[in-house]
């Protein structure tokens, strides 16, 4: 039986007690929002916008010019007029394609083709480079989402003198998601590549087909549950173990199924141990891992569960590349 240690007590009794609680009401929160997220992007987008009149200065056009056949794939193939498309004020206003066009330059990609995914803070973009596939993540800059995800900045250290602008907040967010993962990758933790960022543009690893993204792990029946709850009992005790965080969000939601196993995504909330609630987040996250795993017919509990990834043997793991 697994020995309770001070601090850790209320957070599993709490833990317990909130999954009773909310049990079926999470889920069902969970499930409205993932499958609202599943819209047609271009459905999204459908509003009538102004035209912009920074787009006509000459500084703008020529930006445009270069990096208009990049972006032909998601704007519609063949020639238009940048003037007139309508998801300028959506997704793609002014610093965005400033932020695109440096990326561009930097070599980070050097088409967007096909919007893959779409969600409260950002949409995903397929994109190719000269090394091959990306995914291109761009996040909104004209909405407030961010201003509730203050609670996983604020306490961060590595991430002091917090601005409220939005604009801020955003620019705040996509580095801490490009830092998040370069210090799990740096781990061998199995989550896409970090390529590069700039402002509100984050370039990574594309897990998927030429086609279509791979799948979320709630929406595929693996062979195997039992091997891939272990693997995920190991990313959770690595992750705070060796890379001193906690994923903040560990869900079926945020885990793609690519190549038969596993790949955590959607890390930007991930929080460093000194975080005030890493503790309540890592139960938080084992709990959600607990129930994936009783879904999937398995008999696994909480406390024997959190015990293991407090105590498990990391000994053999090392950092594969100095931060």
């Amino acid at each position: 039986m697994a020995k309770r240690r001070d601090g850790w007590s209320d957070e599993l009794s709490d833990g317990r007690r909130r999954k009773k609680r909310r049990k079926g009401r999470d889920l069902n929160k969970d499930e409205v929002h993932h499958e609202s997220e599943k819209d047609a992007f271009v459905d999204s987008l459908d509003k009538d916008q102004e035209q912009v009149s920074w787009m006509k200065e000459s500084r703008f056009k020529r930006m445009f010019k270069e990096i208009e056949s990049g972006l032909a794939g998601v704007m519609g193939d063949g020639s238009f007029e940048w003037v007139d498309r309508r998801v300028f004020d959506s997704v793609f206003d002014r610093l965005t394609l400033m932020s695109l066009y440096k990326l561009m330059k930097l070599g980070a990609f050097d088409t967007l083709d096909f919007p893959i995914a779409r969600g409260k803070e950002a949409h995903v973009f397929h994109g190719t480079s000269a090394d091959g596939p990306v995914a291109v993540k761009i996040f909104h800059t004209s909405n407030a989402v961010f201003k509730n995800l203050i609670q996983y900045i604020e306490g961060d250290r590595r991430f002091g003198g917090l601005k409220r602008r939005h604009r801020d907040l955003v620019d705040i967010w996509v580095r801490k998601e490009h830092r998040n993962l370069t210090r799990l990758a740096k781990w061998g933790l199995a989550v896409p590549k970090p390529i590069g960022v700039h402002r509100n543009v984050l370039v990574m690893e594309y897990l998927g087909t030429p086609s279509a993204p791979s799948p979320r792990l709630r929406d595929v029946e693996v062979p195997d549950p039992h091997s891939v709850f272990e693997e995920l009992l190991e990313f959770l005790a690595i992750t705070w173990q060796k890379a001193k965080m906690v994923h903040a969000d560990f869900s079926p939601y945020n885990i793609m199924w690519h190549g038969d196993k596993p790949i955590v995504i959607d890390v930007g909330q991930a929080v460093i141990h000194s975080h005030p609630r890493a503790q309540e987040f890592l139960v938080r996250d084992v709990t959600r891992l607990i129930e994936w795993g009783q879904k999937n017919g398995l008999d696994v509990e909480l406390a024997e569960t959190m015990y293991d990834v407090l105590e498990m043997d990391t000994s053999h793991i090392e950092m594969l590349e100095e931060e």
